[in-house]
Formats: C-alpha cells, sequence, structure tokens
C-alpha cells in the first residue's frame, strides 16, 4: 500500500493546541467497526456506550520531562535534546534525538541547566532521522529531569510547555515513567470517570507500554510495508494477561485504550491469541491486512495523516471507514491529534 492512501486534507485550526477547558469534557464519535456507522456524543456517554462485560486495557506509562536544553560549550548556542531512554543500567549513557542532527558530532559537549555535561559518544542512522548517544560523567535519573526537563509535547502544537502541561499532558492513573510521549488516548480519563465505570462493574486493567520513536516516527516510505518500526518496551504482568486470557475464552470484549495498549496487547499475544505475561520490546507495525488476535474494540484519539497510527486504526475497522469518520470529524470540527477529541470503535 501507499503511504499517500492514508493522507487527507486537515484545516490547521482544528489541531489542538490546548487540551480542552476541564480535562474529560471532549468529543466523543462512535465507528461501527464493521458498517462504518458514525454516531456523536461526549466523553460523559462513554459508560452508556460500553457494554458491562467489557476489559478495559490502559496503558499506565508515565511522561518523563524528556525535552531538555543543553548549551554547546564551543559556542554558547542552545541545542534541543528529546531523551528516549538509556542506554545502560547506571543512566550514564542515553539515546536522544536532536534537531540539526547531521551537526552534532561525537565529541561535542553540551551543558545542561544544572550545569551538568554531556558529551556526544556516536551518531546512529535512524531511518530517516538521526539519534545520538550522549554520556555523562554521573548517572541521570527522573529526579534530573524533573529539574532540568520540559514535558515533550509534539511538533505539532506550536507553543512551548507551561506548568498546565505537567498536569494535563500525563493521564491521571500514570504510574511507571519512562515515556517520551504521552499515551494520549488516556488523557479523556478522569478518576471521576473511572469511578463511573467502575460502578457500571466494567473491569479495566493495565499494561505498560513506553512510547518512543516507535509510535511517534513518521512514515518517510512511499510503499508503507518498507516502513521500519522501532522497538519500545512493554510488559504486561502474569495476573493482568490472565485477566485477559479469561476474558478471551468467556467471549468478552477487549478494549485497548490507546493505540499504545493495542501494540502492546497484539504484541505479546500468540498465534491462538493467547497473551503472554513479561517484559520485552516491540516493533509491531499493524497496517490493512494484519490478522487481530486479542483487540475487539478499541479507544483512540484522532490521528496526523500518513501516520503509523492512522494505518493501524484502518486495519482495524477498514480505510475506507476510517477515512470516512475523519472526513466528517472534520466537518463536525473534531479537534485532532494528542489534546484532541476522541473516537471509540466498536
Amino acid at each position: 500500500m501507499l503511504r499517500t492512501d492514508f493522507y487527507f486534507d486537515l484545516p490547521q485550526e482544528l489541531i489542538a493546541q490546548h487540551p480542552s477547558g476541564v480535562r474529560g469534557q471532549d468529543k466523543l464519535m462512535v465507528l461501527g467497526r464493521t458498517d462504518g456507522t458514525v454516531s456523536h456524543h461526549m466523553m460523559d456517554d462513554l459508560p452508556d456506550l460500553i457494554s458491562p462485560d467489557t476489559l478495559m486495557v490502559f496503558n499506565d506509562s508515565k511522561v518523563r520531562r524528556a525535552r531538555v536544553y543543553g548549551i554547546k560549550e564551543s559556542t554558547g548556542r542552545e541545542q534541543e535534546f528529546m531523551f528516549l531512554h538509556q542506554d545502560d543500567e547506571d543512566g550514564l549513557r542515553w539515546k536522544v534525538l536532536v534537531h540539526n542532527a547531521k551537526k552534532q558530532k561525537p565529541g561535542m559537549r553540551y551543558r545542561f541547566p544544572d550545569g551538568t555535561v554531556g558529551v556526544i559518544v556516536s551518531a546512529d542512522g535512524d531511518a530517516g532521522t538521526e539519534t545520538r548517544t550522549v554520556q555523562f560523567e554521573t548517572g541521570i535519573d527522573d529526579t534530573w529531569f524533573n529539574a532540568n526537563g520540559h514535558m515533550p509535547l509534539p511538533p505539532y502544537i506550536k507553543r512551548s510547555d507551561t506548568e498546565a502541561d505537567s498536569e494535563r499532558y500525563q493521564t491521571v492513573y500514570a504510574k511507571n515513567t519512562g515515556s517520551a510521549a504521552c499515551p494520549t488516548a488516556g488523557l479523556h480519563f478522569t478518576e471521576q470517570m473511572l469511578a463511573r465505570l467502575d460502578a457500571k462493574g466494567i473491569e479495566r486493567e493495565f499494561v505498560t507500554l513506553h512510547v518512543g520513536l516507535g509510535t511517534f516516527l513518521p512514515v518517510r516510505e512511499d510503499i508503507i510495508e518498507n516502513h521500519r518500526m522501532h522497538e519500545e518496551l512493554f510488559t504486561v504482568s502474569r495476573a493482568v494477561a490472565d485477566k485477559i486470557n479469561q476474558a478471551k475464552k468467556d467471549g468478552r470484549p477487549v478494549l485497548g485504550v490507546g493505540t499504545t495498549s493495542v501494540r502492546t496487547l497484539e504484541s505479546c499475544a500468540d498465534e491462538n491469541g493467547m497473551v503472554q505475561a513479561g517484559t520485552r520490546k516491540t516493533s509491531i507495525f499493524i497496517y490493512p491486512g494484519y490478522r487481530w488476535k486479542v483487540v475487539d474494540q478499541m479507544f483512540t484519539n484522532f490521528h496526523t495523516p500518513e501516520s503509523t497510527l492512522l494505518m493501524m486504526v484502518s486495519a482495524f475497522a477498514g480505510r475506507e471507514h476510517i477515512m470516512h469518520a475523519y472526513e466528517t470529524a472534520v466537518q463536525n470540527s473534531y479537534r485532532f491529534f494528542s489534546y484532541g477529541d476522541a473516537m471509540l470503535i466498536k
């Protein structure tokens, strides 16, 4: 298939630059997975749109303050770094994504806000972008990121992060720190919404996938089958795997909340659809033609044109149904991307 098969025209004004005034006060489109029917709702309606026997699976990864600015010692110029993950057990070496990557050579030294110095020690080509490995004299951890870093808002949000983003660009159930971008479908859920789902008897479980290049790197290949996904680390506990497998055996629907939860579930399932517990890396790329093993329903945001995420939801509901739904969303002024509105596919 061609990348251009997943292009749609999106007015810039529909790209949400800020979260809604109150968390959870967002539009919700419901899309019929098999027939392509579209109906319009609000997030408040969600408990009434999910059957009580549903098992919802959320990603509880917590966003690291991963965008950090360093000053190049030789020139005094500022450089932005996106810290993706550490490359050793001690936090001395970190894989980073940098702007103007080709100009960032091994041996270059950068001084970060607290005076810590990082040295670029290797250059790694990365499918059309370039990452670098930065080494520090002493290990850095999340205390360091909290003191020196910024929330890693995506580039289509054309503003600097604010203190409000520290709370709003994080799910209310975030627990395990490690993501360089938020699993944003979860941003629509409040403690009150979770309590309402509980009251209806809707069961929920949590997996962890730390969001990195695999989720947000754009597709640059014209033929999508040539695109290479990057690895992301995920964990599924034995108790959660058992719960999901029992739900499948009982014929209960499994609803993946967010594309990262969906990627996790489909990555850890065997050919019989049974989920295997453990901590592993996934580079799964889901596009039309994929044979689904675990997920029956999906809750997600509206995604960028020609992205792997749009290809995934197209694999789930059919490209024609998705493109029609997105056209309808534009006509009805839905807000798109991380801080935008939501879609339930069932």
